[in-house]
Order: C-alpha cells, then sequence, then structure tokens
C-alpha cells in the first residue's frame, strides 16, 4: 500500500439549485517522499483536495490513509494529533502572525511537534538567518514565504501541503521559492504535494495530477523531471 492513499473522495457545497459537485470521486496513490504537482485551473477542486488531505475539510465519501490511517476513523482529538504529527502547511498569502518575529513564527510551528528540526539550521537553509527578529510587515513577499515554509516543516511533517505557494509572487522569487521546496523534499525527505495553476512547476515533479471539474484527468509518473533552477515559465 502506498504512502497517501486517497479513494472514492467525493465532496459538494451548497444544496439544492445551488449544489456543487467539487469532487467526483478521486483515487490517487502518492509514495513517501515524493514531489507531487496537482495541477488545474481556478475552480477545478485543489484546495479542497488538499484541504481534505490536510483534514482541514471533511470528504462526503471516500477516504484518506496516511500509512494506513484512515483519517474518517479518528475522533475530533485525533485528527489535530495527526495534523500536528503528519501535516505541514504553505498557503499562497504567507498566513504568518504578524506580531510575532521570523523566528518566534517558526517556534509556532516547532512547538507544535514532538520532534523539531533545529530552528537555526532550517532558518540557514531558507535564507532567512538575518531576517530573524523581524516582523513580518518588515520583509518582502518571499521572505514572508521563506518564513512560512520554516513554519510547515520545521515540525518535520511527513507531508508538505503546498496550495499556490508561489501564487503572490514575482517570476524570480517563485522559483527562489520552489528551489527551496526541492531542497527541503531532498534533505529531510518530507512527502510534498503542491498546488498550482501553473503548468510549468510540474517538471520539477516525480507525480503529475491534473484536476478539471472535480475529476483526475491525467495522472503519471514524471521520467523527465528537472530541477526548480531549470523551470521556464
Amino acid at each position: 500500500m502506498s504512502f497517501v492513499e486517497i479513494k472514492g473522495i467525493k465532496k459538494h457545497f451548497g444544496e439544492g439549485d445551488s449544489r456543487v459537485e467539487v469532487l467526483k470521486g478521486i483515487d490517487l496513490s502518492i509514495e513517501k517522499g515524493e514531489m507531487c504537482v496537482l495541477l488545474g485551473p481556478s475552480g477545478s477542486g485543489k484546495s479542497t483536495l488538499l484541504n481534505i488531505i490536510g483534514a482541514i475539510e471533511s470528504a462526503d465519501e471516500g477516504y484518506i490513509a496516511i500509512n494506513n490511517e484512515k483519517t474518517r476513523l479518528m475522533s475530533e482529538k485525533k485528527l489535530t494529533l495527526y495534523r500536528r504529527k503528519h501535516i505541514g502547511y504553505v498557503f499562497q498569502m504567507y498566513n504568518l502572525i504578524p506580531n510575532l518575529t521570523v523566528r518566534e513564527n517558526i517556534e509556532v510551528g516547532a512547538y507544535l511537534s514532538d520532534n523539531p528540526l533545529d530552528i537555526d539550521e532550517l532558518m540557514n537553509t531558507l535564507g532567512i538567518s538575518e531576517q530573524a527578529d523581524k516582523l513580518p510587515s518588515q520583509l518582502s513577499g518571499g521572505q514572508q514565504q521563506r518564513t512560512s515554509i520554516g513554519r510547515a516543516v520545521v515540525k518535520n511533517p511527513d507531508i508538505l501541503l503546498c496550495d499556490e505557494p508561489t501564487g503572490a509572487l514575482d517570476y524570480n522569487t517563485s522559483k527562489q521559492i520552489l528551489k527551496l521546496l526541492e531542497d527541503v523534499n531532498k534533505k529531510y525527505g518530507n512527502t510534498v504535494i503542491m498546488v498550482t495553476h501553473n503548468d510549468a512547476i510540474k517538471n520539477m515533479a516525480d507525480r503529475v495530477f491534473t484536476l478539471r471539474d472535480g475529476e483526475i484527468r491525467k495522472n503519471y509518473v514524471n521520467e523527465n523531471k528537472i530541477s526548480a533552477a531549470d523551470l521556464e515559465w
């Protein structure tokens, strides 16, 4: 059995005339340590699927199993522990705590872990050691996203979920952030699932899923993987 098994996931929003089937029976398997890219246009259900994997939302039908543990069978308390232990989340808009410094924002992630990474080493890897005592408002977008990645990675999660992590960044900064996610994946062995509508990003993935209208249209292993530094769009 694969590290992440997704079977028959269905999800709708609204009722009656306004009911929308967002996910229409998703089946996916992901191996431990893979860099996966989930591709699709806006409204295709990508973020909803990511939120279900992260146990932020629940599915109507189907199940997700991480290392043979099914999330739908978990109590609320167990789900909280699951999120703490297994999941790191990187958002498009960073979601940093505004009155905490870079170091303190990352410490929040460390606090949630039994086995956190060394914060100084991680900040060094992320290239934000010199910003350690600054507040988010004093940082560029790229520095904020590096901090956000630090907060997610410091707890050493099995799975790093990235929802449009370069969506608010310019081209050069986007490539730096993608290179960083690639480095983190190699160094710490986290399974990375990245949602994006940027078609070029699929070229750095081990595995690619294309989602359209709530269904998986493509699912393949990328035989010609290139480094993030070589991506162009």
